[in-house]
């Protein structure tokens, strides 16, 4: 099996792998990546084909060290310092002007390059012993549940990676917030572990741009994403029909005297952090249910709240009714 246990060893193995070109998924704190060497077109190329991601959608490129920005992109206002320094390493994503060292398969052709530098341990390590920025998309198929787990990766992608780091459940369980650029103007594309307040807290306004989905400068701007092999609906009481198995997901308290077959809370207190946290993972486990439908409770759309509420929309895309 190539699911392995984070370590020194492994580590410095999955880093050869990049270096070789090979692919390797590994733990964030928001889900686990598929990674590949960002300044390698023939590997980024099988993060395409594996994920069967279309061609148009473009990834993002991790880091290990503030200071590798500007070998990277190109930018001159002081204000994405102030973003840098205040949220890297952390759930940020910053779409800005790509240097000519950047392949045109990891922005699809954009002249523009989404970056970040995670704040997980295992994913800084691999990226420094691999000596370059990885690109890396969530470790799943294209369209489905983001993998919080390593079981949730080995689970899509199984042996079509060459290794699998496990470093254990993903903490923000969402993935980064990303920010667009583009004439002295910040610009919210996805949102995500860092809030627009907090953002707009160190910068001033951000503004809300509308999704391209025909021609998006970085991920999670198609309208469906994030969806469960299992039909997945915001909750109604015309879904609770007897004799049909039926999941329910709610936010803090049941809504219902119905029997679910399944039940499950994202956060008993109430905490939007543990919510987006469990999100994915509750989704996972009910998909292996064998349930006709789940259903789940909208959260209110404040802070964290905006970041599950985009997932659950373009979750629940594809199943409207």
């Amino acid at each position: 099996m190539n699911l392995v246990k984070a370590n020194t060893e492994t580590i410095t193995k999955a880093s050869e792998i990049i270096k070789v070109g090979g692919l390797v998924a590994f733990p964030t704190e928001t889900v686990y990546g598929l990674g590949a060497d960002a300044l390698n077109p023939i590997a980024v190329a099988k993060i395409f084909e594996v994920k069967k991601r279309p061609a148009f959608n473009p990834l993002i490129i991790h880091i290990a060290n503030k200071d590798w920005l500007n070998e990277f992109t190109i930018y001159k206002d002081e204000r994405i310092k102030i973003l840098v320094d205040k949220f890297w390493p952390g759930p940020l994503t910053l779409v800005l002007e790509k240097k000519k060292i950047i392949p045109d398969i990891v922005t699809s052709g954009n002249p523009t390059v989404a970056v970040r530098m995670p704040n997980h341990k295992v994913a800084l390590e691999l990226i420094e012993k691999s000596e370059t920025p990885i690109a890396a998309p969530s470790a799943n198929k294209f369209g489905h549940l983001s993998p919080t787990t390593a079981k949730h990766v080995h689970k899509y992608l199984g042996d079509k990676v060459d290794l699998i780091l496990d470093g254990g459940k993903c903490e923000v369980g969402v993935e980064s917030t990303i920010i667009h650029y583009h004439e002295n103007k910040f610009y919210i594309l996805r949102f995500g572990g860092i809030t627009k307040e907090e953002i707009e807290s160190v910068i001033g306004e951000v503004k809300l741009k509308q999704n391209d989905s025909k021609n998006p400068n970085s991920p999670g701007q198609l309208p469906f994403h994030y969806s469960p092999n299992t039909p997945l609906y915001f909750f109604d009481e015309k879904f609770l029909v007897p004799n049909k198995k039926i999941g329910a997901i709610f936010f803090q308290n049941k809504k219902t005297e119905f029997e679910f077959t399944i039940e499950k809370y994202l956060s008993l207190s109430g905490d939007l952090k543990e919510a987006a946290s469990n999100l994915f993972l509750y989704l996972h486990e009910l998909e292996k249910e064998n349930l006709d439908y789940i259903l789940i409770e909208p959260v209110e759309e404040k802070g964290l709240g905006k970041a599950i509420m985009d997932r659950l929309r373009k979750a629940t895309f594809k199943h409207k009714k």
